[in-house]
């Protein structure tokens, strides 16, 4: 008999927190667990061989408390890790039934629905962008979509710092949706292939032309992992329902609590964890 467990989500900081909020609006009767790597973040401009290492870790380390399902949460793991985990790793695991799941695939479904002109732009950090992830993921399932891709360096600070509504971060939120609609001015669709991103919405549509549909993670995830849960009724059996959350750091609790109030609106039960065996 497999240990009744919560969902689990990892981020290597604080952005999987809009995914989290989403997914638990919309499937309030489960228990949730979410790990934030934030003494290592941030991940966009590490090497693929260090995202996977840290992001295996975590994984791990979740693996250990009992989940049997862990989401990442973040476009920067989902894009450097998430492959190697699911094909080389969980078969040899001692329980191969657990599984990973990421963000990418979940948004590209969507593009073919969606884009009229299939011409669809990417808003993320240099890492997802260096990755091709979403250019070569899209080209699976929607060949004839043409993405063009933007990398926001200055975007994930910028809500960090708590000054996503601040008269200062509009210079870096024109200049690169300015760059972004430079390179087709087909572009009807953009994802932001970053869970920090949705925080800046509002300013990201200021400067957009009118018309273009954004793609929020948010609700695609959480949509898409009810569905997951429907399909997959021995994972379903597996998770706790006692509609909690409980927050894992590898930073000060106090720090992870200042931050993630940005966030995540809800109450914060946060500990600390070491990763060391």
């Amino acid at each position: 008999m497999k240990e009744l467990s919560p969902i689990a989500f990892f981020d290597s900081g604080y952005g999987g927190l809009t995914i989290l909020e989403r997914v638990r609006a919309l499937m309030p009767e489960y228990d949730y667990l979410y790990l934030g790597d934030n003494a290592r973040n941030p991940y966009g401009t590490r090497s693929f061989d260090v995202v996977y290492q840290y992001t295996k870790e975590c994984v791990e380390k979740l693996f250990e408390l009992g989940s049997p399902l862990v989401i990442l949460a973040c476009n920067t793991a989902s894009a450097k890790a998430l492959r190697n985990i699911q094909q080389n790793d969980l078969p040899l695991s001692d329980d191969p039934s657990r599984r990973v799941l990421g963000v990418i695939r979940p948004s590209v479904e969507q593009l073919g629905r969606i884009s009229k002109t299939k011409h669809v732009g990417v808003f993320a950090t240099q890492g997802t962008v260096n990755s091709n992830s979403y250019p070569l993921e899209t080209a699976k399932i929607w060949p004839y979509i043409i993405i063009h891709q933007q990398a926001c360096p200055m975007w994930v600070p910028i809500v960090e710092n708590n000054e996503f509504d601040g008269d200062g971060a509009d210079f870096y939120i024109q200049k690169y949706v300015d760059a972004l609609m430079k390179q087709s001015p087909l572009i009807d669709t953009i994802i932001l292939a970053c869970t920090h991103y949705p925080l800046l919405l509002k300013k990201i549509r200021k400067y957009l032309p009118n018309g273009i549909q954004i793609i929020s993670q948010g609700d695609i995830i959480a949509h898409s992992l009810q569905e997951y849960l429907a399909h997959h009724p021995e994972m379903q059996r597996r998770i706790s329902r006692g509609a909690s959350v409980r927050f894992l750091t590898t930073e000060s609790c106090s720090k992870f609590e200042d931050t993630a109030s940005i966030f995540f609106s809800g109450d914060l039960n946060v500990q600390h964890i070491s990763l060391d065996r």
